[in-house]
């Protein structure tokens, strides 16, 4: 395997901890939030951002999370089907549908969102100090925000 270096840093190993770490994290608040509240990882973070943006598409779900539009339509299925979710006319264009949490969806995202915190901080507070946290959160956010600038990754279709 070639080494690829950037600032003395190995970048091949460093792709390879970040796809490890984030599938692991994905993971663990996935089996909690399951246990804790019958949903998963995916599913909150849809409710989270429908929350966050009244009268977002399936379309607006499929940009944020990088995932073809087919997929997360089916995931807004499902949340429709449990009630969490409802989906509206959209009087600007009637081929697509606004997204609404209802109020089940808005109780379970409260209680789900504590879950997720209680156990971000648990994982993340075992192996970084709060000193730390900072600057990893700030170089991560500038690596996706330049990923999302720039159109890279998206899913075709």
């Amino acid at each position: 395997m070639e080494y690829i270096s950037g600032g003395g840093v190995d970048l091949t190993g460093l792709f390879a901890d970040l796809v490890r770490c984030e599938t692991r994290l994905y993971n663990a608040l996935n089996d909690r939030l399951r246990e804790r509240h019958g949903i998963v990882t995916s599913q909150f973070e849809s409710l989270r951002f429908l929350r966050d943006h009244p009268g977002a598409r399936v379309a607006d779900l499929a940009d944020e999370f990088a995932a073809g539009v087919g997929a997360i339509s089916k995931g807004v299925d499902r949340l429709e089907k449990q009630g969490w979710v409802v989906r509206q006319a959209n009087p600007a264009d009637r081929r697509s549908s606004l997204l609404a949490l209802t109020a089940d969806g808005a109780e379970l995202l409260a209680a789900a969102e504590r879950t997720f915190a209680e156990r971000l901080r648990e994982l993340l507070g075992a192996v970084a100090s709060d000193s730390a946290l900072p600057a990893v959160a700030q170089t991560l956010s500038r690596l996706r925000g330049a990923l999302e600038r720039d159109g890279v990754g998206r899913p075709a279709g």
